[in-house]
C-alpha cells in the first residue's frame, strides 16, 4: 500500500527532477529515495520518471500523479491541523519554509519562543530561496512561508512582518564608492530566484541603475558563500544588514554609503486552505516585536 512517506519522497524528487536534491529535501539518502520510488513504480506497474543519462524527467504519468500527490499531502496536513486544534495545541505538527536570510537570522529566536510555549507541537523547518518557498506553500508542503520582499502569486495571501535593509559591502580594504561608480566594481550576487537578488535589482532600479550593467564575478547560492567571497576579495555584494552587521562592526567589512530602499519580510499562506491553530499561533508570535 502506498504510504505518505512515499508521496512526500516522490514530490520532493519530482519538483526538482533530481534524485540527490530531492533526497536532501526530505532528509534521506539518495539510495533510500531511489528504492522508495522504484517500489512505488513496481507496485502500480507505472513509470513515473524517465532516466535520461544521469538525469531524470517526469513521464506523462508522473506529471499527472504529481498534481494528485500534492493535493493529497495538503489534505493530510489540513487533517493534522484540525487534530491539533481539537487537542488545544497540546500536540500537533507545523511545516514552515523560509528563504535563507530569514531562516538563518530572523526566525530561529521566534521558533525557540514557539517551542517554549508549545512543546507538544513539532516543527518541520526547511530553508530555500524565495521561488522554492512559494512553491512549497502552493503545493502544501509548507503551511506557512517566509520570504524577502513581495510575491505576485494569485494563490497566496502575503502579509508584511518586519522591515529589513539591504547593505552594499566590500572588504574593509576598500574605500567609499559613489553611486554612479557602482558599474566599476566586480559583484558577487545570489542565484536566480533569491529574494535578496530580486530585491537588490528593484532597489537599484529605484535609484536609476540597471542591475544588468554591473559586472558579475560570481553568482553563489547562499549568503554565507557570498560573505566568504567578499571577505577574501575586492568584490562588492548586497546583503541584509542582519547578515553583515557583525562583520561591519568588527571592521572586517565596510558598508558603502549607498541608500537602498528598505524591504519587507513577508509571511505567505494559501488563500484556499484553512490555517491550523499551530500556524495561527506561530504567525502571532512572528508579529510580536
Amino acid at each position: 500500500m502506498m504510504t505518505l512517506e512515499q508521496l512526500a519522497i516522490f514530490i520532493a524528487v519530482a519538483e526538482r527532477e533530481h534524485l540527490t536534491n530531492g533526497a536532501s529535501a526530505v532528509g534521506l539518502t539518495p539510495s533510500a529515495v531511489s528504492a522508495s520510488i522504484k517500489a512505488l513504480e513496481r507496485a502500480y506497474n507505472v513509470d513515473l520518471f524517465d532516466r535520461v543519462g544521469r538525469r531524470i524527467q517526469l513521464t506523462r504519468a508522473g506529471r499527472l500523479f504529481l498534481d494528485k500527490a500534492r493535493r493529497t499531502l495538503a489534505s493530510v496536513k489540513e487533517a493534522e491541523g484540525l487534530l491539533s486544534e481539537l487537542g488545544g495545541l497540546s500536540t500537533g505538527h507545523l511545516d514552515i519554509e523560509a528563504s535563507q536570510t530569514i531562516a538563518n537570522y530572523w526566525l530561529p529566536t521566534r521558533l525557540l519562543r514557539f517551542r517554549a510555549l508549545w512543546p507538544g507541537i513539532s516543527v518541520g523547518f526547511r530553508d530555500g530561496n524565495t521561488a522554492s518557498v512559494v512553491q512549497a506553500v502552493i503545493s502544501g508542503r509548507a503551511e506557512l512561508g517566509f520570504v524577502e520582499g513581495t510575491v505576485d502569486e494569485p494563490a497566496l495571501a502575503a502579509r508584511p512582518l518586519h522591515s529589513d535593509e539591504l547593505v552594499v559591502v566590500m572588504s574593509s580594504r576598500a574605500g567609499d564608492v559613489a553611486t554612479d561608480r557602482l558599474h566599476e566594481l566586480q559583484w558577487i550576487t545570489r542565484e536566480p530566484g533569491s529574494g535578496t537578488g530580486t530585491e537588490f535589482e528593484a532597489a537599484l532600479a529605484a535609484i536609476g541603475i540597471d542591475s544588468t550593467t554591473l559586472p558579475v564575478a560570481l553568482t553563489l547560492p547562499t549568503n554565507e558563500a557570498v560573505l566568504s567571497a567578499v571577505r577574501g576579495s575586492s568584490c562588492a555584494a548586497a546583503l541584509s544588514r542582519l547578515v553583515v552587521a557583525p562583520f561591519v562592526a568588527s571592521g572586517e567589512l565596510h558598508a558603502l554609503d549607498i541608500a537602498l530602499a528598505p524591504r519587507q519580510f513577508t509571511i505567505l499562506r494559501h488563500k484556499e486552505r484553512r490555517l491550523s491553530a499551530a500556524a495561527l499561533e506561530f504567525e502571532r508570535i512572528c508579529k510580536e516585536p
